[in-house]
């Protein structure tokens, strides 16, 4: 069998891929990522999870109401550690250990964020889940995913999404949207293509992390992404590209 391309990855899940198609929180949809994550794990991957809110909480109606940014910003960080708690409890019923720490203090939930911690969870060979953003209003969880993975020493950020890649247009409304299979981030940026956010691109761009983006319904593409199969789209340099072409 075929080695990992990488070993320490962190996993980008939004708040929608929790809905599935029975409530704001599916155990269904839960259960099928954590036995995702499991696959991984089983491999020797060390693997990270940032998980966003929006099945829970919007806060964008609110603010078009009249409610402040920062309030409706930490109202969806409460909205993650929600979402990290289920995905924990999932992953320990298939007997894999996982800690949930939030960039919020609270002690009766959950570990207060602390690098050092979180780093000697990933070795002793626990799925760490960060809940909370990064603890600040006015930044995304693309943001806190890009961050996360800086201060973990991840190789890559795989990104879960709806669609199988990066497209020049929304392939669902367009239907001459063509895939990228490798993209650049400079070229990201300048296209203006729905990657991540500018903070959280530039912040990869910076520390050379490759991001991943792949189509999370297919079962099993986490691990064959893990495994280097030639899936999603690939965001980088022109550098990485050749460092990462016989992983993607």
């Amino acid at each position: 069998m075929s080695a990992p391309a990488f070993r320490r990855v962190l996993l980008k899940l939004s708040g929608e891929a929790f809905a599935g198609t029975g409530g704001s929180v599916d155990v269904d949809t839960t259960t099928v990522m954590a036995k995702e994550i499991a696959a991984v794990h089983a491999d020797g991957v060390s693997v990270a999870v940032v998980v966003g809110g929006g099945n829970i909480w919007r806060g964008k109606p609110h603010e078009a109401a009249g409610m402040e940014r920062a309030t409706a910003d930490y109202m969806g960080m409460l909205a993650t550690v929600i979402n990290a708690l289920a995905l924990q409890d999932s992953i320990e019923r298939l007997g894999i250990p996982a800690r949930t720490q939030t960039a919020i203090e609270m002690h009766q939930i959950a570990e207060p964020y602390i690098r050092r911690r979180a780093l000697r969870h990933m070795e002793k060979g626990r799925v760490v889940i960060f809940a909370a953003g990064t603890g600040n209003p006015y930044f995304t969880t693309d943001t806190t995913a890009a961050l996360r993975a800086v201060e973990m020493g991840a190789q890559a950020i795989l990104k879960a999404t709806k669609v199988d890649g990066v497209y020049s247009a929304d392939p669902f409304k367009d239907p001459t949207a063509t895939r990228f299979a490798h993209v650049d981030y400079l070229n990201v940026l300048q296209l203006g293509l729905e990657v991540m956010d500018n903070t959280a691109l530039t912040l990869c761009m910076d520390n050379d992390i490759p991001i991943i983006v792949f189509d999370m319904n297919v079962p099993g593409n986490i691990r064959r992404v893990v495994m280097g199969d030639a899936i999603g789209t690939l965001v980088g340099d022109a550098s990485l590209r050749a460092i990462t072409a016989e992983r993607v």
